[in-house]
């Protein structure tokens, strides 16, 4: 008999599987499925919902803490993802990044490496989402709203 759960370990949470293993032992064996990539798509999937309960008049959120809020969470999804990815490629969760200049070092060392455009991109999503949005309040317009969380969207499915 087999059954699935979910363990935390140094390398952040992973499903394992019970199995039987030879002569009546059970062996515990991994199972890599993208669980922090899931974990960021659902920080950007909680971003939304928690727009729709913002009020709207004439295209412009009339209660900038549920945008600021959203901003924030809508970043978050944005490093986890990063954390997913860094994760795949072998690092511990001590060894994630802890500010956001060791993420920019991170993607350069290990995404930007094939791929320049990632890290300008992730710059243009802090300014974007930590500083404009949630820092300095600066975005109440619906439509830059739901662009720059597209844009969140479209970087997580890339690096993913």
């Amino acid at each position: 008999m087999s059954y699935d759960s979910y363990i935390y370990g140094e390398k952040g949470m992973s499903k394992v599987k019970d199995i039987q293993g030879g002569k009546g032992k059970n062996r515990t064996v991994p199972i890599i499925p993208s669980i922090k990539m899931k974990e960021a798509l659902r920080y950007l999937n909680n971003a939304k919902e928690i727009l729709k309960k913002a009020s709207i008049e004439n295209g412009i959120y009339t209660d900038i803490k549920p945008v600021r809020e959203a901003f924030g969470t809508a970043y978050l999804a944005v490093l986890e993802a990063i954390d997913a990815v860094l994760i795949k490629k072998g690092l511990t969760k001590k060894e994630l990044p802890k500010s956001v200049d060791a993420y920019r070092k991170a993607l350069q060392k290990y995404l930007a490496v094939h791929n320049g455009k990632l890290l300008k991109e992730f710059e243009s999503l802090y300014d974007l989402l930590h500083i404009a949005g949630y820092y300095r309040k600066l975005l109440n317009r619906v439509d830059i709203v739901k662009d720059a969380l597209k844009a969140a969207r479209g970087f997580i499915e890339k690096i993913g």
